[in-house]
């Protein structure tokens, strides 16, 4: 008896050990900014499974893109789903649009799709002040808008409305994190937002950008922008500030208070550092800012006024080679991954994880354009050769301090006219250039530094399995499991009390 009341226990224990498997799988996890601004993206179910293997169980998209959204579908991601600026308007004057908007991206992506939508975020940084105040007096009718919409919709309580804004809606006047308020300018706004956000239970949503403060500013301490760094501290009454992220939250806090709404939840939607397009954006910086940023999400960590740590999106998941580089040629190298999910750098996930690449991704030939051996840079079409290329593909690598950034007149072309023989799919007629350019199968990367000279993604070859197999799969484990031990441990007692 002995013997049987043993087995029963190791059996017991080893159901307790699997059990305990599947629910801390996906317990803690990260967040991120999906953005779709890619000639050649990855398939949705490719980006899916990269966040899943990486430990991201929370997903910000700029707008509700069909696939995405389909592809998160019962991925046990949740999801915060983007209203473009450019909607503001229409949103706003008409709450049918409001309605139609709710309908067609939010409820039929939960009913039919099993999308986790947690919250809709209306709007994206509208209150820029290179804007001009275009959508200033827009954001709040929309706002409010949305938030009748989803109630119509009975989603009032499981999807929350909020706003992502930039950091330049606060500022200090005493240049201290404790001077911290509203915008004269947008001062009523705001404060009306944030009144009815809480309301309607949904928190305040910014952008904060150590890299950008660094990267407009030559006189910024660079140390600062770290959270390792060792710049002088910022002395605020009893409180120091070792870095500008947590300067930059607390200024925030600190608006919050003196206009009555000291408790107010907030979430960092966005924050990162590129790692291309500019001298301060490279790969060392980008893995030194982030290691510090996931440190700090994997101790929940917060800042010196609000030690609780709030929900950060890492911006952002992947490159973007079609984005706008109206604010600076950095703007399509933010991902932590390369374009093709590829790893830029390492990173340290704690727990002895590290990050793992995408899976299933498929590429062209290998085989480069290139100018030619017996082109010359002197010949008269070369200027306009790689302006024909750089207007069509993505040559912000080529930028001064870039990764590109110091190659000769002949490798500006040669990386020129890759790109765009690239961006083409290799099109037979993609490598011509007024006879400057050849095919090349010899990667004409430098062979130091961080220059490289891409092979695209494949559209039509990309392996597109299901990202719902494996969740599915562990569901039915963990359940086979609860039953096992439900039936084991009422086994246990009554031999115990036998």
């Amino acid at each position: 008896m002995a013997s049987f009341n043993q087995q029963y226990a190791t059996c017991f224990l080893l159901s307790l050990c699997i059990l305990s498997q599947c629910l801390t799988k996906g317990a803690v996890g990260f967040a991120c900014n999906w953005g779709t601004r890619s000639t050649h993206p990855l398939t949705p179910q490719i980006v899916v499974r990269l966040m899943k293997d990486n430990g991201f169980n929370k997903v910000k998209l700029f707008e509700a893109d069909p696939g995405a959204l389909k592809a998160l579908g019962r991925s046990g991601i949740q999801v915060m789903v983007g209203i473009p600026n450019d909607m503001l308007d229409s949103l706003a004057s008409n709450v049918n649009a409001a309605i139609a908007w709710v309908t067609q991206n939010v409820s039929t992506y939960i009913s039919k799709n099993g999308v986790d939508i947690r919250y809709v975020a209306v709007g994206n940084e509208a209150f820029l002040k290179t804007y001009n105040g275009r959508f200033v007096n827009a954001t709040f009718p929309a706002i409010q808008n949305i938030q009748a919409a989803l109630i119509k919709a009975g989603l009032g309580r499981q999807v929350k409305v909020t706003t992502p804004l930039n950091a330049d809606v606060y500022q200090s006047d005493s240049g201290l994190p404790s001077g911290g308020n509203f915008r004269p300018d947008i001062q009523d706004q705001m404060i009306n937002i944030i009144k009815f956000l809480r309301q309607n239970g949904g928190p305040l949503t910014f952008n904060i950008y150590p890299f950008l403060s660094m990267d407009a500013d030559p006189n910024f301490p660079k140390e600062f922008a770290f959270f390792d760094g060792s710049a002088s501290p910022v002395v605020d009454g009893s409180i120091t500030y070792t870095n500008v992220f947590d300067a930059n939250f607390d200024t925030l806090v600190s608006a919050l208070e003196k206009n009555g709404f000291s408790s107010m939840p907030i979430i960092v939607g966005e924050v990162g550092w590129p790692t291309d397009g500019s001298a301060n954006a490279n790969i060392k910086n980008a893995q030194r800012f982030n290691q510090g940023l996931f440190d700090r999400i994997v101790k929940k960590q917060g800042t010196p006024k609000r030690t609780t740590a709030p929900d950060i999106y890492v911006f952002g998941l992947i490159d973007e080679d079609a984005k706008s580089i109206e604010p600076g040629p950095f703007e399509r190298h933010w991902g932590v991954f390369n374009f093709d999910g590829s790893i830029k750098y390492p990173l340290n996930l704690g727990g002895g994880k590290s990050l793992v690449a995408a899976k299933g991704v498929k590429y062209l030939p290998k085989q480069w354009c290139v100018m030619s051996n017996q082109a010359n840079p002197t010949d008269p079409s070369f200027a306009d050769s790689i302006s024909k290329a750089c207007t069509y593909a993505d040559c912000t690598s080529l930028s001064p301090g870039a990764s590109c950034g110091n190659l000769d007149p002949r490798g500006n072309a040669s990386y020129a006219f890759n790109m765009y023989y690239q961006t083409m799919d290799q099109r037979k007629d993609a490598c011509n250039f007024n006879g400057l350019s050849a095919i090349t199968t010899i990667n004409p990367s430098p062979p130091q530094g961080s220059c490289k000279f891409e092979i695209m993604i494949d559209l039509g070859k990309h392996e597109n399995k299901s990202t719902t197999s494996f969740a599915e799969s562990m569901k039915g484990t963990c359940s086979m499991v609860m039953l096992v031990l439900s039936f084991m441990f009422t086994m246990l007692v009554s031999i115990i009390s036998a």
